[in-house]
């Protein structure tokens, strides 16, 4: 006798469906044995337990599947991993840069009653300073007390003559955030696409790889890409005013960096010694006109960063010491509010001829040096939410490593790498006023306590630099500061008469500071129905009487004037601002308020 087809519904998933299949399959195909369907029967146990296995099953594989695809995933780390196919690389401990003033004292001129420069010292770049939380910075420039653009004021004088005795000089240099550490790596027997891990979670910045051989391993954007671009002293700096020049330069040894949840990874190539052999110079004529011993030459791309012919993807370590240095930041936020770097923990200094010096007077101009900065150190942001990760990972792979459309400028803003500092919110318009290709691009910058602030003059100046890699020749950018507008929420409600009170406005409160725990985008329209909406949902909230934005002003919030009703719809659901505005609600404590009527 032939066996039965037995027919399977594969789109039950769920426990009631699996289960209604189940009993009807045993109804139809074994009904000798299988007749006791109670639900307090052993037969209806099992039903009901393979079901409940069905659904879990089931929940698995709709749960693994959505967190395939970067448009349906959920897990942040699920988001970051398909964010990096994309070609979208996020560092989550970005730096900081900003300008840090510094003043040492110098004796002076017993004869003159000048300063004595030869005691004016040579503060280096990798001197530490640091606020005082004890967030760490790291002096990346030279600072010169010497030179003739610097204030000097009389600051020691002598009680009964009035004459000076000690000048103070005030110069200025740019710091980043973190300090600079050392990490040594064994590396054994060779290893295609070696990857090694740097340890420490608020790792900002690779600096440099080196192996025990001395030969240097250089930082690419993807291992395809062999040429780097090094700064060369350019001899004719004084005429065109130009300090260096840019050479290619072909890096056979290099690496990738992946910053990871709990590390940084370094990923090398696949290539050996004995398989790759390559010089130090690139040139681009060898490959640009490279015929194969054809009779014609046909249309070939270009691609400047690469530019050898080798499909190794760099020379990977092997039976040799790794000396990584590294930047790490000491905090997991290191912003750093006006006039809060004032401790200076390691100065590294040089005097010129110090055998001419007096050693106590030069111990204590070295003891002297003191730091404050003028303006905040911003650059570090707060982690973006997963639906910003995938609106800049998708972005950043529409982009192509070029800029054409206004959201390709945006995305090559949040994509500007963490150790030039974060953009927390950006938008770009055309100006209109300009009969050229001017863009206007509006930014905003975070400070530690997660509000937002106006970007520092370093922050653009890098992402100036940045912008510059990817823009077209004929556009022209100018970097504007957007503008914040701080608004309160008055809200009335009635209360269920079983329900306390004063715990339904915590809770309500609560709700509505929890629509401003991600940033509002510049342009961003406030919707009053949605806080209605919020609020109707809390159990204990019979009614919601009104919902009121108000604008808050003058110190301690921006001087921005909004009038709320000029820009409030006819129906007055929705508050609309500026283009150029952003709303920021500052203080949730104290800037929403709701009362029980």
């Amino acid at each position: 006798m032939p066996k039965k087809l037995v027919p399977i519904r594969y789109t039950n998933r769920d426990f009631s469906s699996i289960r209604e299949s189940l009993t009807e399959h045993a109804r139809r195909y074994y009904p000798n044995t299988f007749k006791d369907f109670n639900e307090a029967s052993f037969g209806a146990l099992m039903i009901d337990t393979v079901s409940y296995i069905g659904d879990v099953l089931s929940f698995y594989l709709d749960y693994q599947a959505n967190e395939s695809f970067l448009q349906t995933a959920a897990e942040y780390q699920n988001v970051l991993k398909l964010s990096r196919t994309l070609g979208f690389k996020f560092n989550k401990s970005p730096s900081s840069y900003g300008i840090c003033q510094f003043f040492a004292l110098v004796p002076v001129v017993t004869s003159t009653g000048a300063p004595d420069m030869r005691y004016a010292p040579l503060l280096k770049a990798g001197s530490r300073v640091a606020t005082t939380s004890d967030i760490s910075f790291t002096l990346i420039e030279d600072v010169s007390f010497e030179n003739t653009e610097n204030e000097i004021v009389v600051a020691k004088v002598d009680e009964q003559t009035g004459a000076p005795l000690y000048y103070a000089i005030k110069s200025e240099g740019q710091v980043v955030s973190g300090e600079l550490l050392e990490h040594t790596a064994p590396v054994g027997d060779f290893k295609r696409f070696l990857s090694v891990s740097v340890p420490g979670t608020n790792v900002s910045d690779i600096i440099s790889v080196t192996d025990a051989e001395g030969h240097e391993y250089f930082e690419v954007e993807h291992l395809s890409q062999d040429t780097v671009f090094k700064p060369v002293a350019n001899g004719n700096a004084a005429n065109d005013s130009v300090a260096n020049l840019l050479k290619a330069v072909s890096v056979p040894r290099r690496y990738t960096v992946e910053h990871l949840d709990d590390r940084t990874d370094l990923q090398f190539g696949f290539g050996s010694e004995t398989e790759m052999v390559s010089g130090s110079i690139a040139d681009p004529s060898n490959v640009v006109l490279k015929r194969h011993a054809k009779e014609f030459i046909s249309d070939t791309s270009f691609d400047p960063s690469k530019l050898t012919s080798t499909d190794k993807f760099g020379i990977a370590p092997a039976n040799t010491t790794l000396s990584i240095v590294y930047r790490s930041n000491t905090s997991d936020n290191v912003n750093a509010g006006a006039n809060q770097v004032i401790r200076v923990l390691d100065a590294d200094v040089e005097f010129n001829n110090v055998t001419t010096l007096d050693d106590s007077i030069r111990e204590y101009v070295i003891r002297s040096i003191e730091v404050s900065n003028d303006e905040p150190i911003l650059g570090d942001v707060s982690l973006p939410s997963v639906d910003e990760l995938k609106t800049r990972a998708m972005g950043n792979f529409a982009t192509q490593n070029r800029a054409v459309t206004k959201q390709d400028y945006i995305s090559a803003t949040y994509a500007m790498p963490g150790k030039f500092g974060a953009i927390k919110r950006c938008t770009i318009f055309k100006d209109e006023d300009s009969f050229k290709r001017n863009l206007n691009l509006y930014i905003l910058s975070e400070n530690s306590d997660g509000e937002l602030v106006l970007a520092s003059k370093t922050l653009k100046l890098n992402l100036k630099s940045w912008l510059n890699n990817v823009r077209m020749m004929n556009d022209t950018i100018d970097i504007l500061d957007a503008h914040i507008v701080n608004i309160g929420i008055d809200f009335s409600i009635v209360v269920d008469d079983n329900a306390n009170k004063f715990d339904t406005l915590r809770k309500a409160s609560k709700v509505i500071e929890d629509t401003f725990l991600i940033h509002k985008d510049i342009g961003e329209p406030l919707v009053i129905s949605d806080y209605f909406k919020a609020l109707k949902d809390i159990e204990e909230i019979v009614d919601v009487v009104d919902v009121e934005i108000v604008n808050k002003v003058g110190a301690p919030y921006s001087d921005v004037d909004f009038v709320v009703s000029r820009h409030t719809s006819a129906d007055g659901r929705v508050v609309t601002p500026e283009k150029t505005q952003v709303f920021e609600l500052k203080y949730p404590d104290v800037d929403i308020r709701g009362t029980v009527v």
